[in-house]
């Protein structure tokens, strides 16, 4: 599936995190790709204080179904930000999906 679709949802805390990848996977046919952080300038007035990216691949329907399932998800939790879904992602496009700043030390 070179090209399968990529469905990015940006959520508050890692727990809210897991939660919503295990609704999407469970969705969809869609698996994941590395988890992404964010640490945003103003955490105080934000629920939780780190953002986390939590990423989806495959067909289109399926992406589509796993993103309703973890927003939903996110919704009973600490909320999202926003969402997005990319049909048929660049190459380039792809390359960032592997980035994580949960790499970095």
């Amino acid at each position: 599936m070179g090209n399968a679709a990529v469905g990015i949802l940006e959520v508050y805390g890692l727990v809210t995190a897991f939660c919503c990848a295990d609704a999407g996977v469970k969705a969809g046919n869609v698996w994941l790709e590395k988890f992404d952080k964010n640490k945003p300038k103003n955490p105080d007035s934000l629920p939780v204080p780190l953002l986390v990216c939590v990423k989806f691949r495959g067909e289109v329907a399926d992406v589509t179904a796993a993103m309703e399932a973890a927003m939903t998800r996110a919704e009973e939790m600490a909320g999202y930000v926003q969402h997005y879904i990319i049909p048929n992602p660049m190459d380039d496009t792809l390359k960032m999906l592997g980035i994580s700043a949960f790499d970095k030390r």
